[in-house]
Order: C-alpha cells, then sequence, then structure tokens
C-alpha cells in the first residue's frame, strides 16, 4: 500500500459524510446550512492556519409577480494557511445539496458493503471528506511547509454561487493552481475536463388589462409577447449554444387580458463568444417585443458561469493529476462535459483548475445519488500526492517538471 494512502482513515471518512449527508442542506435550507457549516468548522479547525464563516453576498432574485427581492443564503467557510508561502493554491467545494428540506430524499441506505446512497454522499460530502483527509495526510509531509493554501466551501454552489461568486475571485487572485472537489463526471474516476457555460434570465412583462370579449383590442396581453419572446431565443440557438425556456408565469381569468407575465430561462454557451453574441441578440429582441406587442419589459440575470476552457497551464495541471494517478495505481483520464461548477469561476479568474477531485460514484441530483465508498480513501490519496507535488515545485509557471 502507499504510503499516503496508508495515513489515510478511511473509517472516519465515511463517518464524516455519513453524519453530514444526516443534515439537509438543500441551499434554502439556512438553519441545515448552519448546522452544517458548524460542523465543517470543527473538522478542519484540525487544520493548521485560521477558520471563519463568511456572510453571503445580497443576492437579488424576481418574484412570480415581478418584483425583485433578496434572497438568503448560508454563511460560507474560509481556511487560510501559511497565507505568506511564496507558493498557494485554492481548493474549493460546496455544503449544499440540490434536496429542499421537505423532498423525501432524506436518508442513507447502505446498498452493498462499497455502495452508499443518500442526499449529497457524492456531491459533494464525499468530496468535503476527500479535500479534508487529503490536507490532513500533506500537513504530515516534510514539504508542507513550503506551500499555502484558502479551502472555501460555500453554501450557495448549487443555485450558481451568486452568493460566493465575488469571494471565490478575492481568494483564487494570484494562487499558483486549484483543485475543486466536484464528484468524478463518471464513476470510474474520469475528471471533466473543460466545461460549457451557463447563465440564468428573467423576463418581466407589463401590458395592459382588458375584457377579452368586449375590448380585447384595447389590452397588451403580455403572455403572447412572452410567448413570441421564447420563439425568438429558441432560434438563436446553433451549436455553440442551448437555450432552455423553463417556466412561464402570469395571467388571471380567461376572460381577461392577461397584462403580466414573468419569463425565466437557462442559455448554455460553449464559448464566451456565443454567450456574448446571445447577449446582444437577446437585448435587439426585447426592443423588438416591446415595439410590436405594445408591453414593457424587464431584464434580469445574464451569464453566471462562462465556459471553462482547458489552456495550457491547466493542461499541465491535468497532467500532474494524472502522473500522480499512475504513482497510485489509479488510471486518470478525462472528458468535456456541459455541466458547470465552481470550476468555471476559477478558470476565469486565469487560475489552472482541476474539479472533479472528489469520489467515484453516480446519479447525482437524484434520490439514487450514490458513493463508492473505497473512492474516499483513494481519491484522498490522489490529492494529498497532487498538492505535496505542487508544494515541491513540480508545477511552476505553468510547467510540470
Amino acid at each position: 500500500m502507499d504510503g499516503t494512502l496508508g495515513k489515510i482513515d478511511a473509517a472516519a471518512m465515511l463517518a464524516q459524510v455519513q453524519a453530514w449527508s444526516a443534515i439537509n442542506t438543500g441551499t434554502a435550507n439556512l438553519a441545515g446550512l448552519a448546522e452544517q457549516a458548524a460542523m465543517l468548522v470543527e473538522a478542519f479547525s484540525a487544520l493548521p492556519g485560521t477558520v471563519a464563516l463568511v456572510d453571503p453576498a445580497p443576492v437579488t432574485a424576481i418574484a412570480a409577480d415581478g418584483s425583485a427581492f433578496e434572497k438568503p443564503h448560508g454563511q460560507h467557510l474560509v481556511l487560510q494557511v501559511r497565507p505568506q508561502a511564496n507558493r498557494r493554491i485554492l481548493l474549493t467545494g460546496h455544503m449544499d445539496t440540490v434536496f429542499p428540506a421537505d423532498h423525501p430524499f432524506q436518508r442513507q441506505t447502505r446498498l452493498d458493503a462499497e455502495t452508499l446512497n443518500g442526499p449529497g454522499v457524492a456531491d459533494m460530502k464525499g468530496g468535503i471528506a476527500v479535500m479534508l483527509h487529503a490536507l490532513l495526510a500533506f500537513e504530515g509531509t516534510a514539504h508542507a511547509a513550503a506551500l499555502g493554501y484558502d479551502v472555501l466551501i460555500n453554501s450557495d454552489e448549487e443555485t450558481g454561487s451568486l452568493a460566493s461568486a465575488a469571494l471565490i475571485a478575492q481568494l483564487a487572485a494570484g494562487k499558483l493552481a486549484a483543485l475543486t472537489y466536484e464528484p468524478a463526471a463518471l464513476p470510474d474516476g474520469t475528471l471533466a475536463h473543460e466545461r460549457g457555460g451557463t447563465g440564468n434570465y428573467s423576463v418581466t412583462f407589463t401590458g395592459k388589462s382588458a375584457h377579452a370579449g368586449r375590448n380585447p383590442h384595447e389590452g397588451r396581453n403580455a403572455i403572447v409577447a412572452a410567448a413570441d419572446l421564447i420563439l425568438r431565443i429558441k432560434a438563436l440557438e446553433s451549436a455553440d449554444i442551448t437555450i432552455n425556456p423553463a417556466k412561464l408565469e402570469g395571467g388571471a381569468a380567461n376572460n381577461v387580458v392577461p397584462d403580466h407575465a414573468v419569463l425565466r430561462f437557462n442559455i448554455r454557451p460553449k464559448t464566451a463568444e456565443a454567450g456574448a453574441a446571445f447577449d446582444h441578440a437577446f437585448a435587439h429582441l426585447l426592443v423588438a417585443i416591446e415595439a410590436e406587442h405594445g408591453v414593457a419589459t424587464h431584464r434580469h440575470g445574464g451569464v453566471t458561469r462562462p465556459p471553462k476552457k482547458v489552456d495550457d497551464r491547466a493542461q499541465k495541471l491535468f497532467d500532474l493529476v494524472r502522473q500522480c494517478g499512475a504513482e497510485l495505481g489509479q488510471d486518470i483520464r478525462w472528458q468535456s462535459t456541459g455541466g458547470v461548477c465552481d470550476g468555471n469561476n476559477i478558470a476565469a479568474c486565469g487560475v489552472p483548475v482541476v474539479d472533479t477531485m472528489g469520489v467515484r460514484g453516480g446519479a447525482i441530483h437524484s434520490p439514487d445519488e450514490y458513493l463508492i465508498i473505497p473512492s474516499l480513501a483513494e481519491r484522498a490519496a490522489l490529492s494529498a500526492r497532487v498538492i505535496e507535488r505542487l508544494a515541491m515545485g513540480h508545477f511552476n509557471e505553468g510547467a510540470l517538471t
């Protein structure tokens, strides 16, 4: 057995994942997130450095009536170790899950000796355990003093990290490299390579009410205007961008011309250019809709995570991870994916990042989510080896040595 792997307490890792998974941490469950954050503060206090809980940034959202409101979020955990070190890296994860407090999926089930089903066990309470125990193993090496690092575990990744985006950018600044602990892209441990981007939009339409039988011509139908916009934005799809109209709200009685509607949709640009081109075309479409339907519109939102491209420096980090995996008998591969995560935000800051350093598992965001238990120690050993190599200067100025 590899010496690093021998230092990792697999049983303790599993116990932590099970304790953390037992707490509901849907992004809107502030009480659950607070309980989880307190447990993480205690766990990460085993590392040298300073642990703090940071308040979320203000985030506004649009209600069904078109009004803006502040959307509350939980606090984020930040650990800073050796901030004065010449070489510094960033490690990130998230404590929230997609399962709200009233979701039926709240319990864990041991499917077999090596498989645990439960909310967040893979995405990403298992990943947090991997990060923690990799750092504990690294701190026991002779090279620990040569590397500083920041850890960020945010409370809102599953809804786009709007309350932590500025904090991510702040902590990423000046870092040599970053590791993020999303689960592997495939159950065999395959990493996510390049990623597309994402953007969420809301459009409020304000028309004019009228009787649908007596004087419909005097009304301005907000629902019709919204439907027209749906067809027009959908026509902007191409090989470089997909557009998903997701929800249309508004209207009242059948005999009233609706004077209000809210349209919500998501875009997935594969390139930054595609996202910018959509935003430009969308602005012109709103002008046309207003003129042709006699309604007023108000847009909210935009691209929240830009596409993540893998440049030469980032590829060197992937190569280092593969090299470390080979030393441990792990065959590390990667593939591009349409999913997004905080790795997109980090890459946008110009920092090389590998963002699927977490556990092997699958069926995330569903009641079938599962963790492959042996991957806890396996992936912690991989991270510990990568972090040690970073401390040794094996990745410097984008060069793999």
